[in-house]
């Protein structure tokens, strides 16, 4: 057997025109997966489910909050497309709204099921856990608030990040590991639900 260079794990984040919560996600993934050594394993993207702001940057809002917090930012809005699941492993959406659009989008069953909401990576997700319904981990849109909102939103996503990257980098490991031993078998994508 021949070492192969590992293809890269592909996630896109999704919310409504991709220029307010899905930007600042990718932005906020992007630097885990930097600062975790997995720059060259994981592509970050985003997208909107509507095309409404293709070719816009960020929102002012969302740029500042994330200049503030750190974070590197270029960005330009677009809309997601049903052909892109056949490249990417991992659909991350951002409320409850875009999970049944996305999952409505997806041309089969296996595509569906790689449509992923954001929160439940996080303490929301297992505080949830007890009986709440997938609106209760929404992360809310910003947009028509104030700044705070922008704020929130970003909490929001950096306490998911960090569950999200530890779900990553179990599916890398579970690939590697696969590709090791050479097993045959089905090509079904990793279990990257939630504990």
């Amino acid at each position: 057997m021949t070492d192969q260079p590992q293809a890269p794990f592909r996630v896109c984040f999704v919310c409504t025109g991709n220029i307010c919560r899905s930007p600042m996600a990718e932005s906020v993934f992007r630097a885990r997966v930097a600062e975790d050594g997995l720059a060259g394993l994981v592509e970050v993207d985003s997208a909107g489910t509507g095309g409404w702001h293709e070719g816009d940057g960020a929102d002012p809002r969302t740029v500042a909050v994330l200049r503030a917090a750190g974070y590197e930012h270029d960005h330009t809005a677009r809309q997601f497309q049903a052909a892109w699941f056949d490249r990417l492993d991992l659909v991350i959406a951002l409320d409850s709204g875009h999970l049944r659009a996305l999952r409505r989008l997806a041309p089969t069953a296996r595509d569906a099921a790689k449509v992923r909401m954001l929160r439940p990576y996080g303490a929301a997700g297992a505080t949830n856990s007890s009986g709440g319904t997938a609106a209760d981990l929404d992360i809310p849109d910003p947009y028509y608030g104030d700044f705070t909102g922008f704020e929130e939103c970003l909490e929001m996503v950096e306490e998911a990040s960090d569950g999200l990257l530890e779900a990553v980098r179990s599916a890398l490991t579970a690939d590697t590991d696969a590709s090791d031993s050479c097993a045959a078998g089905t090509e079904d994508q990793p279990d990257l639900q939630p504990m």
